[in-house]
């Protein structure tokens, strides 16, 4: 982040982080059992990612403290090893006891009393410019370079007085705890869906008796079908040099990077000609409702359906089956390939070490529960309830991470400045705020 202090307002001041932040150490002397026989120890895999404060931590006998970083209640702890630094990896301490011990690969700090604020150089960190700069001067070697004290603390930062400090800081949270929010959101829809699928795929709808068979208990009016019974086409789309075929704009020509759980991600989209998707791959032109499946590479195994936009087109090396519609729902059979049932009958037909592969006789024969077809449709029904959930959250962590980047920038450089008063209320809100009056 380049800065033109003649830019800035008059009673803003730049200068190196160590003039106005202190970095923490151990006092002399300090009884380290005054708080028991045990103390807080944060491990680098407890410092979060997209987090302000951390509360977690992994009690630590004294005896068997040895080598650590001492940390303070309300420090911030910035991760100094790669690649923690440059995935911003860095936490406010939140605990009830007044300090503790972290990994060695962390730089403790905090504000200066009267004149900055801890939480304000936490967001400083986050700024992109800023972490690719600081990444620039590691040194060390590849794989265990290390960002060092010094470096971090010649920083240059503009620094507001503490007031605006404290109010651009509050701005800040107040997305990011939005974010927050909707991130646990995400892994609650998550986590629920999941044992839904394993309820509803093993129980059904109508709380029946069970039967035993080759992939578990199902309710005893299911069948059990393999994949192929009930499948009009199992196949593989374009395999032979795809590449001849592509074309700036044309037919949408789907590829791994396409298909994600139970949903379609639109880009990033290679087009082939209608020439070609008339004539040399016409064999892989998909439906409406067409199950498409990875069949290599670190997805391998994802599924979803075809969306009723992209009737028409086609893919390269994805798996894609067409179910008889009368005997088996295209979107109950590609959730059921998402289930941890299908993925161990998938996995268990996988071939090759450097890319692992499975072929169309492997899909072909999984086993798949059938219940009625209108039972299916009920069980498809109260999953994409929760994906709508799910995906509504994450269309809402998205815009808010979009404002909080356009606010980090924003305030921090002085572009837009804070009202007199804190803002409270939802992150749209302030930001409309924030912008209107620079309107």
């Amino acid at each position: 982040m380049k800065l033109d202090a003649s830019r800035l307002p008059r009673e803003w001041k730049i200068g190196p982080i160590a003039e106005s932040f202190d970095f923490t150490s151990k006092p002399r002397g300090l009884d380290l059992s005054q708080n028991g026989a045990e103390i807080p120890f944060f491990p680098m895999d407890q410092i979060p990612l997209g987090r302000i404060h951390v509360s977690d931590f992994t009690p630590k006998p004294l005896a068997e403290l040895g080598s650590g970083t001492y940390v303070e209640n309300g420090d911030l702890m910035v991760a100094k090893i790669t690649p923690s630094f440059e995935n911003g990896k860095q936490a406010i301490v939140d605990i009830d006891t007044n300090f503790a011990y972290a990994t060695t690969e962390v730089i403790p700090m905090r504000g200066r009393e009267r004149v900055s604020d801890t939480l304000f150089l936490f967001f400083y960190l986050l700024h992109p410019e800023v972490r690719s700069d600081l990444a620039g001067k590691m040194e060390g070697s590849t794989g265990r370079q290390r960002l060092s004290k010094s470096v971090l603390g010649e920083r240059t930062i503009p620094l507001p007085p503490l007031p605006e400090q404290k109010k651009i800081a509050h701005i800040l949270s107040t997305v990011q705890r939005a974010i927050e929010a909707q991130e646990r959101i995400i892994a609650t829809t998550t986590e629920l869906k999941k044992a839904l699928m394993q309820k509803l795929f093993t129980e059904g709808l109508r709380n029946e008796p069970q039967k035993q068979t080759e992939i578990g208990p199902i309710p005893e009016s299911w069948e059990l079908i393999r994949c192929e019974d009930a499948c009009e086409t199992t196949s593989v789309g374009i395999v032979v040099k795809p590449t001849q075929y592509y074309v700036p704009t044309g037919v949408p020509a789907l590829r791994s990077q396409n298909v994600r759980v139970d949903r379609m991600q639109m880009e990033p989209m290679v087009y082939i000609s209608e020439e070609a998707n008339d004539g040399p791959v016409a064999k892989s032109k998909l439906r409406t409702g067409d199950v498409l499946i990875v069949r290599t590479g670190a997805n391998l195994g994802m599924s979803c359906v075809l969306p009723a936009e992209l009737d028409g087109c086609n893919c390269i090396d994805l798996l894609f089956i067409r179910t008889n519609p009368e005997r088996l729902n295209g979107s109950f059979l590609s959730r059921f390939i998402n289930s941890v049932e299908a993925k161990k009958q998938v996995g268990a037909g996988k071939t090759g070490m450097a890319q692992p592969h499975f072929n169309v006789g492997t899909v072909k024969r999984i086993f798949v529960p059938l219940p009625p077809l209108e039972e299916q449709e009920v069980i498809v029904s109260c999953l994409e309830k929760i994906d709508q959930k799910h995906n509504l959250a994450e269309a809402k962590q998205k815009a808010l991470q979009d404002l909080f980047r356009t606010l980090l920038h924003e305030l921090m450089t002085a572009k837009t400045r804070v009202e007199k008063h804190v803002f409270c209320g939802k992150p749209e809100n302030v930001s409309a705020k924030l912008f209107n009056q620079n309107t």
